[in-house]
């Protein structure tokens, strides 16, 4: 009768057992949510008013990665630094790449820039795109379905929901932005939105230079061009400062918006990008 229990219970482990997975950063907490549902538990590293340029992950995610099944990295700085060090905490975690199959841009305004080397110069928003979101998606049904394949059409299921959901965020930037011009430029302190620009025929213009605040005559420029180009908004990252952003804004007499590329709310913050530059 014991040994029936205990049968019992060790099926019911495994019928309830969830996968621990690890992700870099906000965005890609909710996609695998949106996949992986109940059959997941999602830890994030790199917390809302941190930036993943200098991320350092405390001690507790230390120890909590030495239970994690699966790494989901996507490319930002911090993981080229702690990757290893990930593995060396628990060599049978997974690391999946899930940005495997995207073809990254250059990174405006990084010319010299340490962080440039730190990451070859190249853009590493990558999520900030529906075609990009689509394979971020397909990358991670495809490690869940690898990793408990018993629940494939949940995660089929899930991941379908989500494809659609990215297709409708699609739709209705583009309806948001028709209106205007092809290469229409929008302002920005730091050029994260590379991705998005590239989709929808847009040139981002950044603030910052080489990572740092603009000089005085840089900023006389920037003044000028905005005003040539007839920009509407400036767009400043929480996780930065914005006093750039908020004196050229006041010359030219317009606002500043705050939208995160961190932002969970992956199809609302992509809207609500759209919206700040058709203004």
């Amino acid at each position: 009768m014991k040994k029936i229990v205990l049968a019992m219970l060790f099926a019911t482990v495994l019928v309830f057992a969830k996968i621990n997975v690890v992700v870099s950063i906000l965005p890609e907490e909710t996609f695998v949510k949106k996949i992986g549902g109940e059959h997941v538990i999602v830890t994030t590293m790199v917390q809302p008013g941190s930036e993943p340029h200098s991320y350092e992950p405390k001690p507790s995610q230390m120890k909590m990665l030495s239970k994690a099944d699966t790494y989901f990295a996507i490319g930002v700085e911090f993981e080229k630094s702690w990757l290893d060090k990930f593995k060396a905490q628990n060599p049978k975690l997974d690391i999946v790449d899930v940005s495997k199959g995207i073809k990254r841009i250059k990174m405006l305004g990084y010319h010299n820039d340490k962080r440039e080397n730190d990451n070859n110069g190249l853009d590493p928003h990558v999520w900030l795109s529906p075609s990009n979101a689509k394979i971020i998606a397909k990358n991670i049904y495809d490690e869940l379905v690898k990793l408990d394949s018993k629940n494939r059409a949940d995660y089929e299921k899930g991941y379908n929901n989500l494809i659609s959901q990215i297709d409708k965020t699609d739709k209705e930037v583009k309806n948001i932005l028709k209106s205007l011009k092809p290469n229409t430029k929008f302002l920005i302190f730091h050029p994260a939105w590379g991705y998005f620009a590239k989709e929808y025929g847009l040139i981002q213009v950044p603030i910052e230079q080489e990572g740092k605040e603009p000089k005085p005559k840089e900023l006389i420029k920037l003044i000028k061009q905005a005003k040539a180009d007839s920009v509407k908004t400036i767009i400043a990252e929480p996780e930065f400062s914005d006093k750039s952003a908020k004196l050229i804004a006041k010359e030219i007499g317009i606002k500043v918006v705050k939208i995160s590329p961190l932002n969970p709310n992956w199809s609302e913050n992509l809207i609500n990008m759209a919206k700040a530059i058709a203004k």
